[in-house]
Formats: structure tokens, sequence, C-alpha cells
């Protein structure tokens, strides 16, 4: 039998164009902690490029001291700071007399903060990514306070404790539990008592 790989040609696209996109955005979220921490301190930012641009740049315009632009080779990105060597290795640069615009004219702790900017960028963008996962498919808990008929007690070991269905537990060892999830392990680790409400009666 001849068996044919079918690929779907037009979902790869579709997931690579989803990768550089994804990519895209880390870069210039990488690149704009660099920049703006660098217009902070007065720094002159001469380049900011999503992708890199040897020998040519597919969009590039420049707006005050700024060159923004896209490169053609998605590797990366970058900021060229006046008087650092980076990326652009402009050693020529570097041979002229320090100006006060330049990076190397700053002091120690500001060029430190420039050039952590884009990990600090980074850890920040984490933070939101994950916090926004959670807060939209973390887990969910049910509050203690909306279980109005009391638990049901399906477990024999709760049973020989003394619960019955329809308790509300309203305390384990004195402290309240904020969550139903939460009940078993405070009831099964180290409880000692449990205050409830049966039949309208603590």
């Amino acid at each position: 039998m001849l068996y044919t790989l079918a690929i779907n040609w037009s979902g790869v696209g579709v997931q690579v164009a989803q990768l550089i996109l994804a990519l895209s955005i880390l870069v210039l979220l990488h690149e704009f902690g660099h920049y703006i921490t660098a217009r902070w301190f007065g720094c002159r930012v001469e380049k900011f490029y999503l992708f890199f641009d040897p020998w040519f740049s597919l969009f590039k315009k420049k707006v005050g001291d700024t060159e923004y632009g896209v490169g053609w080779l998605p590797l990366g990105g970058y900021v060229k700071i006046s008087g650092m060597i980076d990326e652009s290795m402009d050693k020529e640069q570097m041979k002229q007399p320090a100006k006060a615009y330049e990076f190397r004219s700053k002091p120690a702790w500001q060029r430190l903060i420039i050039m952590l900017a884009g990990i600090i960028m980074n850890v920040l963008v984490a933070f939101i990514i994950y916090a926004m996962i959670l807060f939209v498919w973390g887990e969910k808990k049910t509050p203690m306070s909306s279980l109005q008929n009391g638990v049901a007690v399906t477990d024999s070991l709760m049973s020989e404790i003394g619960l019955r269905s329809g308790d509300k537990i309203l305390a384990v060892n004195g402290e309240p539990v904020p969550y139903f999830e939460d009940l078993a392990a405070k009831i099964l680790i180290g409880s000692k008592t449990i205050d409830i409400e049966r039949a309208g009666k603590k």
C-alpha cells in the first residue's frame, strides 16, 4: 500500500505567522525596556529596530533623532544608543569625546538600569501573562459561604467523625475554612475540633 503525507500548508503558514507575531511582540517589549530607560536618562537613541537589518531594511522612518525600522532577518531586534557599543559595534563614535547625551557619559547606576531594562521588561511580561492565564483558566474554588444547604457527606471516614449531610462547617480548630476544596485536608490533617451548624443549631 502507498501512503501519502498530506500537509496542510495553509495551517502551517498560519502557525508560522503566529510564531513570528509572538516573537515580534516579545522582541519589541524587550527593546522598548532599553529604549524608554535610555530616553528617561537623557540618552540619544539613534535606532529602534524590530529584526536585524544587515545591508537593507524592509521599513524605516526617522522621527526626531531616532530611526524606527523593521529589518528582514527575524532573529531579534536592537536599540542603538549613542555612546554604547552594542550590536551595531560603532567603534568610530567611541573614539570621539563623550557628549552629554551619550550612554558612556551617564553615571554607572543609570547605565546598569538601561542594560537591565530589557530583562526586567521580559520578567514583567512573563508575570502578566501567567497572571492572566491563572485569571482565565486558573483553579476555581467554592466559597463555604455559598453552601446554603451545607455539605454532602459521601465519605465513610467523614461519617465516622460525626459529620452528616446538611451540616454547615463553621470552623476547624477554631479557624474558619474559606473554601470547600480545602475542607477535607483541614479535617484529616490534625483537626481536633469542628464547629458545625446542624438543623439551625451550633
